[in-house]
């Protein structure tokens, strides 16, 4: 199968509320100009020097979001272009876009990192730390970012019922989140193995790879 029917074959599986992000991490820029071709503008990376590489050579459409672990010192790098930062999880990261962002005279869009899962490998917020950031007066005071959402990450498990519920949790603190930011509109959760149960239980943008562009090379 190629990228482009790959892509063709998910996307009849989502509805149309649901946003595809298309995870180009470690493929070569020709894979992701397949998916292009076939009419995907929307691709997250995780390392930001890479999508920095890739967003200076591919069309300039494209939307990028950055999918990963964001380290601080990095924020530079991709502040002039991203599209969405997925995965804010402190006010320090907060902080740090605002500032890079204010230098590009721009707001970057964000999402707050929710920590859902049972892996504590994984990053994210509990309800307490999201609840004092959005009412912290430094917070309100970052005028170059923009909180349009929230991300999490279930627990990698073949329990389809464990799953759905950590989905459900964090479909719930959305729902809470929206009293306090009624902006608030992107909920993204569920990547290849488990967006389809993700979609069930409120997602609005799904992040997927390896079922549009085959397993990684980690190598790269």
């Amino acid at each position: 199968m190629s990228v482009k029917s790959n892509l063709e074959a998910i996307k009849q599986t989502l509805p149309e509320h649901v946003t595809l992000v298309a995870v180009s991490k470690t493929k070569p820029q020709e894979s992701i100009l397949e998916a292009y071709d076939g009419g995907q503008r929307i691709f997250g990376e995780n390392k930001i020097q890479e999508m920095a590489e890739k967003w200076a050579a591919l069309p300039k459409d494209i939307e990028w979001h950055m999918i990963g672990h964001v380290q601080r010192n990095k924020v530079k790098y991709m502040a002039e272009f991203v599209s969405l930062v997925h995965g804010v999880d402190s006010f320090k990261l907060l902080k740090e876009i605002d500032k890079q962002a204010k230098k590009h005279n721009r707001t970057i869009p964000c999402l707050l990192q929710m920590h859902i899962a049972q892996e504590t490998t994984k990053f994210g917020l509990d309800q307490t730390e999201l609840n004092d950031l959005i009412q912290s007066e430094a917070f309100k005071a970052l005028d170059h970012i923009e909180i349009v959402g929230l991300m999490g990450m279930a627990t990698n498990t073949p329990d389809h019922v464990q799953v759905s519920n950590e989905f459900k949790h964090l479909k719930s603190i959305f729902d809470k989140l929206r009293g306090s930011l009624p902006h608030v509109s992107v909920l993204s959760m569920g990547m290849s193995g488990d967006y389809k149960i993700a979609i069930e239980e409120g997602s609005t943008m799904v992040r997927i790879g390896s079922s549009i562009f085959g397993s990684r090379n980690y190598a790269h």
